[in-house]
């Protein structure tokens, strides 16, 4: 035996190789949380950024997949292996627009907009790349209509509810909900450059006919309805960039604290922070629908003021 054929693995291919072989059992199934980088320094008496390595590759290997809230997860199914074909040999069944956007809205939520691309829904759906062309001319329009299919789950009630209040809050948390579901959504709505896409302009139409005979003019209206979308797709980044930073590196948000237990105690206690401090026994100071429902309140308080402004100067009240 040479010494190269003696030399073990490192520990971080040991424990990536005794954990896929507890999926490859079936003793973790799709879904199921794999050890954290804390339970693998912890059995394994490895250093974080061992654990950290260990997760990094099952990854690479598409064997798991960061889950938001939950932490890291079993995959589903492996991002580079197509779908199998049915066990009587019949061929996948025909592609079409339909199922070829649902196919990559599932894509965009599970692994993020940059996993999306023709020939991987190609590969989700089990047939060629060229089947794709045919409905889908390319990735674009893909996203457009991903963009549609999305927003047009949430539908705006009619009649609508009472008072310009009600009716841009229920907005906010429609929106709100979308970027819950698909926060890959985030990435593609833009006010330079907007998506030509109807249930997404829908959303637009709703705040102006909200804020219409209440003393504003039309671009004054479009800024207010700017403002706020903004502040809900601003808020949901947050959300986006964690759950990227999750998918990059396997560590969860949970886990990139804990990592810096020391140093941050280290911090606060030097008195330098003593506001900080006081944030340390509040677990939710950070929770971002609290955030979410802290600043939706005071947009609208700061909007309620600024329309009976305009009320006044037009000569009636909204």
């Amino acid at each position: 035996m040479t010494p190269a054929q003696a030399r073990p693995d490192p520990p971080y291919l040991r424990i990536a190789a005794e954990i896929r072989r507890r999926i490859d059992s079936g003793e973790l199934r799709a879904g199921d949380r794999v050890p954290s980088t804390r339970r693998i320094t912890q059995k394994w008496g490895v250093a974080m950024a061992t654990a950290s390595k260990v997760l990094a590759t099952l990854r690479q290997q598409g064997l798991v997949r960061a889950a938001p809230g939950v932490g890291t997860v079993v995959a589903s199914a492996r991002p580079a292996e197509p779908r199998a074909a049915p066990a009587s040999g019949a061929p996948a069944a025909p592609a079409s627009r339909d199922r070829i956007v649902r196919a990559a809205v599932e894509i965009a939520d599970a692994e993020g907009l940059a996993a999306v691309s023709m020939r991987r829904v190609a590969a989700q759906l089990g047939v060629s790349p060229m089947a794709l062309y045919r409905h889908v001319p390319g990735k674009d329009e893909l996203v457009q209509r991903m963009a549609e299919a999305v927003f047009a789950e949430e539908a705006f009630p009619e009649p609508a509810p009472p008072g310009w209040r009600a009716r841009l809050e229920l907005a906010a948390r429609m929106q709100w909900a979308i970027y819950r579901r698909h926060l890959w959504a985030v990435q593609v709505v833009s006010f330079t450059r907007p998506l030509l896409v109807p249930s997404a302009m829908a959303h637009t139409e709703w705040a102006l006919r909200a804020l219409d005979g209440l003393g504003l003019d039309i671009a004054t209206m479009l800024h207010v309805s700017i403002t706020l979308t903004g502040y809900v797709q601003g808020t949901a980044s947050y959300r986006m960039l964690e759950i990227e930073a999750e998918r990059e590196t396997g560590v969860s948000r949970e886990e990139w604290w804990a990592a810096r237990d020391t140093a941050l105690a280290r911090l606060l206690a030097s008195g330098r922070f003593p506001m900080l401090a006081r944030l340390a026994p509040e677990p939710d100071a950070q929770d971002l629908d609290a955030v979410f429902e802290f600043g939706l309140r005071r947009m609208l308080d700061g909007l309620e003021v600024f329309l009976e402004a305009a009320g006044r100067r037009a000569g009636g009240a909204p």
